[in-house]
């Protein structure tokens, strides 16, 4: 299989991958292995829950990157980071009229879809180094400021606790899953402005509660940047660092 990514990595470049806490690595889904890896983790978890899914697609996207932490071989979790484009998301089934005011309002909207992660190394740690390299692809390489993701009802308290995410479309029913839903989004300057406060420092998860304290520090964060900038084509598609993208 080939990658999601626009700029297919090279598998064997260590700078590339970011390296989770203990030591799980963090990569784009690119050989068939990780790929089918990746479909069956999310197929066990999904339908342990009642739900239906839909495995990894075969064909290659630039508008869809997926994700894999593994651990030496193993893939334990995954997410697949989706951007806007002609086609347009898979929340704009549920919630268009929610999607399309974001734009209209000048906001770059992506979504994060097919979350799974293996409840046998389930951790905050690796949760967040995972959601912190989607972050990076979201915000830093495509410029994007809205994240919207759609989950079950029962689970919107925790999205907004740990990463700060708000209500913005109501409950409805998601054919795709099988399962109700309400739609979720996130400003990105606000995660990455938690992230240049809290990233890096877990100690301070004693006083701050939610997943950024887990994440990877922003110097670590500015290096993954940097390489990933220096290939032409991430480059053209993001203003330096820091600095907000104009509509």
């Amino acid at each position: 299989m080939q990658s999601l990514l626009a700029t297919p990595y090279d598998p064997n470049e260590p700078l590339i991958d970011a390296i989770a806490p203990q030591g799980f690595k963090i990569r784009p889904a690119e050989s068939w292995g990780e790929r089918s890896s990746a479909s069956l983790l999310i197929n066990r978890l999904y339908s342990g829950r009642g739900y239906k899914s839909n495995s990894l697609p075969d064909d290659a996207s630039p508008n869809r990157v997926t994700l894999v932490a593994s651990d030496h071989e193993s893939v334990v979790g995954t997410v697949t980071v989706g951007f806007d484009s002609d086609e347009r998301l898979l929340v704009d089934d549920l919630f268009p009229d929610e999607v399309d005011a974001l734009r209209e309002s000048g906001r770059k909207v992506c979504e994060f879809t097919k979350l799974a992660m293996d409840g046998v190394v389930r951790s905050q740690r690796v949760l967040a180094a995972l959601f912190h390299v989607a972050f990076i692809h979201a915000h830093l390489i495509r410029g994007c400021d809205s994240l919207l993701i759609e989950v079950n009802p029962r689970h919107t308290r925790y999205y907004e606790a740990k990463l700060g995410f708000e209500v913005l479309g109501p409950e409805r029913m998601n054919l795709r899953v099988n399962a109700p839903a309400v739609l979720l989004a996130l400003d990105l300057w606000h995660a990455h402005e938690q992230i240049i406060r809290f990233g890096g420092n877990p100690d301070l998860s004693a006083i701050e509660k939610s997943l950024y304290p887990f994440g990877f520090s922003p110097s670590e964060e500015v290096g993954i940047v940097g390489r990933l900038r220096s290939r032409p084509s991430s480059a053209s598609q993001t203003g330096p660092f820091g600095e907000r993208m104009s509509s």
